[in-house]
């Protein structure tokens, strides 16, 4: 295991979003929606390349120790256990049986481990996974009013939950699920409770679901809590939309998700964004799959974070966009 480097942050040049911590999303190395993508990497060698590349913090990953155990592994090497991701079954009548017990289950662990923000998205749905990224079409199956309700009073329940713990609850856009576009987030705005139900912004899920993240940070800004950086790779992107990838798992195994700065994604208007809101949550560089080792990945996304929230930082008469 390699040594922690306690302050190596405090090294780096001035940057836009000072309160703002960096994490990293560790479905890079190790896929939970395609295992056999990838060989396995053990959860230490994770944990190691995650510390050594600078992140602050991390989501639970494949094999990552819970409790104490957890506790005592992100201490030993600097880190912080930034969130616990909730996939929560649903279908277009509300969630499912065993929907709250599993949300509930994430939220243990996350407070058993001393983490921070409970992220809660929706399971796949078999009919949306066809038609990720061309969701916007009047005739696409959807929740029902009822169901919008009973999702709502789900999230209401964990969010009263996770409050009593001390911990925010975010929810994450997704594609292939019933809240993957921008007018089914807004609803989800709409239906719940702000005190108890923030947001967790997924950039690149909501770019693929044909949403603005700059918009939406724009609109739903005070809702935002956290958020994934991911980009999305427009030659993907485009076949995906015209109906010539058979779904969004087919999508990430063509790596619809690539480095940040390599695909469409507007991050410096997002970090514009934030900017504007006086963003102090995490920033979380996520990339489902890749074509490169997932440490050279990891490596390009956090590099790029930083050099433009070190832009961000400089007065505005002083920036060029490219």
């Amino acid at each position: 295991m390699i040594e922690a480097r306690p302050g190596a942050m405090a090294a780096l040049p001035e940057r836009a979003l000072p309160r703002a911590s960096i994490g990293a999303v560790p479905i890079l190395w190790n896929n939970a929606d395609l295992p056999d993508l990838a060989p396995l990497v053990p959860a230490d060698q994770v944990l190691d390349e995650i510390a050594r590349l600078g992140f602050q913090g991390t989501q639970t990953g494949i094999g990552f120790p819970q409790g104490d155990t957890m506790r005592e592994a992100l201490r030993a090497r600097g880190l912080r256990l930034a969130e616990v991701y909730a996939a929560l079954p649903c279908s277009s009548v509300g969630p499912e049986p065993g929907a709250l017990e599993e949300g509930q289950a994430r939220l243990e662990q996350l407070h058993a481990g001393g983490g921070e923000v409970l992220v809660v998205a929706l399971a796949f749905a078999p009919e949306r996974h066809a038609i990720a990224g061309r969701a916007t079409a009047p005739d696409t199956p959807g929740l029902t009013d009822a169901g919008w309700r009973a999702l709502a009073d789900l999230l209401h329940q964990l969010g009263r939950e996770a409050r009593a713990l001390g911990h925010p609850l975010a929810f994450h856009v997704h594609a292939a699920t019933y809240v993957e576009t921008g007018p089914e987030l807004d609803r989800l705005v709409r239906e719940t409770d702000p005190e108890l139900v923030g947001l967790c912004l997924d950039a690149g899920h909501y770019t693929l679901g044909g949403g603005d993240p700059v918009d939406a940070i724009r609109r739903h800004g005070e809702r935002v809590v956290h958020v994934h950086l991911k980009d999305v790779d427009a030659a993907v992107l485009k076949r995906l939309r015209e109906g010539l990838i058979d779904g969004f798992l087919d999508a990430l195994r063509e790596r619809i998700f690539t480095e940040l700065g390599a695909g469409v994604l507007d991050l410096r208007g997002i970090i514009e964004a934030l900017v504007a809101r006086d963003y102090s949550g995490w920033l979380m560089v996520e990339q489902d799959t890749t074509w490169r080792p997932a440490t050279e990945s990891a490596a390009i996304g956090r590099a790029v974070l930083d050099y433009e929230l070190r832009i961000a930082s400089r007065p505005a008469s002083g920036r060029t966009r490219p």
